[in-house]
């Protein structure tokens, strides 16, 4: 494995370790969502009033897409980075 490969897995293994703490820091749901339900009590009266709010939680299918397309790519990476030398590499 030559040094622009393991640059590549390097960098392939920060994006995914990311995108999973990304994931777990926004409460590691498993959809993607941009409103949530959110109960409001009314101090007057005493009643509360379910109501949706726009806020965006990221989900483990976007985490899981940004895995894959960073593993494809640096899978196309890997191979167009392959040494291309005949039998064995000497490791210097």
């Amino acid at each position: 494995m030559n040094r622009k490969q393991k640059i590549i897995l390097v960098s392939f293994g920060f994006i995914a370790l990311s995108a999973i703490l990304v994931w777990i820091s926004f409460g590691g749901e498993i959809f993607t969502k941009t409103q949530v339900l959110v109960e409001k009590k009314d101090e007057l009266f005493g009643w509360s009033q379910k109501q949706w709010a726009d806020k965006f939680i990221w989900g483990l299918d976007l985490s899981g897409v940004i895995i894959f397309i960073s593993a494809a790519i640096s899978g196309l990476l890997l191979y167009l980075y392959r040494s291309k030398k005949g039998g064995k590499e000497l490791s210097q």
